[in-house]
Formats: structure tokens, sequence, C-alpha cells
């Protein structure tokens, strides 16, 4: 098999790789970082308006002083894809997991490493190596990546819903499995609050006047957690509660609850919010208690469909003609943006980034020579579409 020179080439471009992601992840850019996001965003503006004919920009966001980086590449050309990847982490200015160590000649471990400024390392990678091809020309994207993704993208959602509709496929570059596997599918996610109010009353009340809000809490909770016995493909968790004061013996009037709520398909939606309202009507029905549900799912689920089917069969195919590790695509319990692409109409591939683990710890590392590995898997899979060996249905 013939390569493009620059496809072929990316394995020299190791040690590279190595430095800029080492670069990248020194750089602070914890979620509500807002001084070291902006730096972030510098860093990697700098980096991807380096593409030829690139238009790069960034873009505000409601609710927050951090900005997306939005980057356009020949938006006229007859197919137009989607790159997304988000800058943020899970590790707050003052957390003391802030450098890089090399645990061995391939495994390099660091914050965000993996989730995921590897897999902006890889993006970036891959398109510079596109760009080196004899039929770039024919393809356009746009590459979107956001602050706010491990807060739940509320910021960023508009700036999908609006690129999805222009784009023919979309390709996240979140980490990918240890195995090698990208992500076939995602769990839509949902959070919750339950409050409980009952009446407060002396503990001792020989009336029995109070009404423990945090025994009815507990109840509802105790039922609501056989959630997904009763529905298979949920899962369900009681994230965090509180309630009551100092003083036992008062009877508290008061009690919260957070919960997580994950579903395998859109259409499990209602009936989920339906189950736990209706496990709510039964202590509402006693008299002075009062329990409320609150909140809501926030990511729809990421499924398969035709395109994804038939890009990742070509992406696997490119994986076996580069003489790579085999790889499939698994379901994932966590989401990603590629959710919210999803939901907006736009077939995803989610996984395109390195193999590594233990994201959002201490521990968190990236098998290095996955990092020009993939980029290849991702550089050969645009030449071959731009080249029109590929067919995605309905184009």
């Amino acid at each position: 098999m013939s390569l493009p020179p620059s496809i072929a080439q990316l394995p020299q471009r190791a040690a590279g790789l190595h430095d800029q992601l080492v670069r990248w992840c020194s750089q602070n850019s914890g979620s509500e970082n807002f001084t070291g996001l902006a730096t972030m965003l510098e860093l990697l503006h700098a980096a991807f308006a380096r593409l030829p004919g690139a238009v790069a920009e960034r873009v505000p966001l409601a609710g927050t002083p951090a900005r997306a980086l939005r980057v356009k590449v020949r938006p006229a050309a007859p197919v137009q894809l989607l790159f997304s990847g988000h800058y943020d982490t899970v590790y707050a200015a003052a957390d003391p997991f802030q450098q890089c160590t090399l645990l061995a000649p391939d495994r390099l471990r660091g914050p965000g490493v993996i989730d995921m400024k590897g897999g902006l390392v890889v993006l970036l990678a891959a398109l510079e190596a596109f760009e080196q091809t004899p039929h770039a020309a024919k393809i356009g994207y746009e590459v979107l990546v956001i602050p706010d993704e491990e807060i739940g993208s509320f910021g960023a959602a508009p700036l999908f819903s609006d690129a999805a509709g222009r784009h023919r496929l979309g390709l996240v570059f979140e980490p990918a499995r240890p195995s090698g596997d990208l992500v076939q599918s995602r769990k839509g996610t949902g959070n919750f609050t339950v409050t409980s109010r009952g009446r407060a009353a002396h503990a001792a009340s020989p009336k029995q006047d109070g009404r423990n809000a945090i025994a009815a809490l507990a109840e509802f909770l105790t039922a609501a957690n056989r959630l997904p016995a009763e529905m298979p493909g949920v899962l369900f968790n009681i994230g965090s509660i509180r309630g009551g004061g100092p003083a036992t013996n008062v009877v508290p009037d008061f009690a919260e609850a957070l919960l997580d709520v994950r579903i395998t398909h859109l259409a499990e939606r209602e009936a989920v919010e339906a189950r736990l309202r209706a496990l709510l009507e039964p202590i509402n029905a006693r008299e002075g208690f009062r329990l409320e549900l609150g909140g809501g799912f926030n990511r729809p689920p990421m499924e398969v469909t035709p395109v994804t089917e038939a890009a990742f069969a070509a992406l696997q195919q490119c994986g076996r003609d580069l003489g790579l590790a085999p790889f499939s695509w698994v379901h994932a319990g966590g989401a990603s943006d590629a959710n919210n692409l999803s939901a907006a109409g736009l077939p995803c591939l989610d996984g395109l980034g390195p193999i590594g683990d233990r994201l959002h710890s201490p521990d968190e590392w990236v098998h290095l020579p996955s990092l020009p590995a993939r980029a290849q898997v991702a550089a050969l899979f645009l030449h071959r579409l731009a080249a029109g060996e590929i067919a995605l249905p309905g184009s």
C-alpha cells in the first residue's frame, strides 16, 4: 500500500508530539481556572492557526468568561467535517497533580495527557499530515475546541447545535479505550435534584407532630436505587445527600439529594423521569410531606447510525492497512460532546484520541506510541474520503 509521505512520516514526529503534549499539559486549564484557560486557549490558537488557509477565532460563551476555539478551513469545499475536542481538565489550579512524568519509554503520566490534550495533539498532527495530501482541497472542516466539557458543556452547547447542520460527519478526539477500541455509542446523562420537605418538631413530641424529611427522602432513594434492575440499560447513582441540622433532638424538615442518571436510548428518557415521579407519589400523599424532582437530562445518548457504521468500518481498514493492532468499538457509560452533536443530527465517530487510562485521577497516563499511530489512522481516513475511496451512506 502506498501512503502519502506526510502520513507515512508521522511516526518520525513522535518526539515532537511528546514535547508538545508535555507543554500543553504543564499549563493548568481546570474548568474553573479562567486565567489558565485563557493561556491554554492562546497556545491552541497559535498551533491550529498555522493550518493552511485556517481562519481561527476565539468564540465567547454564555455564562462563562472562558472562550472556545473555532477554526475553519475551506468552508466552501464539497465535503464538510466537524472535529471536536475540549481543552479544560478536571484538575483545579490548586490540585497537586500539575506536571508530567515519564513512567517508561512508552508511558507518560500527567494531567490531561489522555483527557484530552493528548486527543488535541493527535487531531492537530492528523490535520497537518492531511493538508499535505493530494486531494485535501476536496474536504473542508471546522475544528471546535471548548473550555467547559468537564462541567457539562452548557456554555458551548449552542455552538454544537449550530455546527451540526453544516457538516456531514463529526470526529471527536476523546480518548480511545485502554484496549485501543473506539467508542461506538454513549449513554445519555441526567442530573436530578430531589428535595424533601417535612415538618419540624421536638424529637420527643408526644403527639409525634414532626414529619422527618430525611426519612422520607431515604424511602424514595431506596426505591429509586432499584431502577437499574427494573430498567436494564439505565444507571442510577446517589451522588450526595444533605439535610437536618446540628441538633439531633429536632425532627428535620428539609433534606436534599443529587442524582446521576444515565440511559442508553433516547426513548428511555421519558420513561425514567415518569418512574422517578411515580415513586414520589405515595410519599406526597401523606400529610405533612412534599418531595419534588428537579433537573433533567442534559446530554442525550449517542446512538449508532448507518453513517457511523460505514465510517468506522473504513477507519478499521485504515488501521489494518497501517499494520496497527486491531481495534473495535464499544459502548461507553460516560458522555462526551458527541452526545450533543448526535442529538443535533450529526453522526459522530468518537474515541479517536490516543490510548491511555486512569483519566480524572493523579495516575492518568497515555501510551506515547499511540499519538502518531492514531494521527496516522485519522489522516489516512481523511485522505481516502477526499480521494473518493470511502463512501458514506446518503452522501
